[in-house]
């Protein structure tokens, strides 16, 4: 089984993520090659950056830390659930992503995106130079949702629909293939 981590990366009140992310799992899980962990920052709730050492010495000194390390090191593929705030990424996302470098190395991501009209997609675009700064294979292969708050229904949970569920399938087998390839590399 691949260990497949699912971040939800707002943190904001109101926020879409995890209406979103709720969808997400239950396909993924479905799937059958998955184990999936779902990691929410807003629950995790990682201070800015406190730690006093470089991620890249993993001489951690705060719990909160050690417990993301351990959370991220277990996964062997990411999705981030994310939005897009003023054409870039959710700062706790990028945050989150700067805790940490070894835990990330060699392993495939891929994006369920959501906002407007831009899905999500610029945000994407931008966090991609970061991640492969980590060693992290963004896939080709994601699930951009725009309108997304025309898919939330009044007991606030999401709807997608058969084209998203295509977008998921096309994005997990993307994600097993490039988490086998990169297997040798992770050991």
């Amino acid at each position: 089984m691949i260990n497949l981590l699912v971040v939800i990366a707002s943190v904001r009140p109101g926020r879409v993520g995890e209406p979103v992310a709720n969808w997400f799992t239950p396909i993924a899980e479905a799937d059958g090659r998955f184990q999936v962990e779902v990691a929410d920052l807003k629950e995790l709730d990682l201070p800015f950056m406190d730690e006093p050492n470089m991620p890249g010495r993993r001489e951690y000194t705060q719990e909160h830390t050690k417990n993301w390390s351990a959370i991220v090191d277990r996964a062997d593929a990411f999705v981030f659930v994310t939005p897009e705030y003023n054409a870039t990424p959710a700062p706790a996302l990028k945050n989150a992503l700067d805790y940490l470098y070894h835990e990330w190395a060699y392993k495939p991501c891929s994006f369920v995106s959501y906002g407007g009209v831009w899905a999500g997609a610029r945000a994407v675009q931008v966090l991609k130079p970061t991640l492969t700064q980590l060693s992290v294979m963004p896939v080709p292969e994601m699930v951009p949702i725009p309108g997304v708050a025309g898919l939330i229904d009044e007991e606030g949970d999401f709807q997608g629909n058969e084209q998203h569920e295509r977008s998921v399938a096309g994005m997990l087998d993307s994600l097993a293939k490039w988490s086998g390839a990169l297997e040798t590399l992770r050991e």
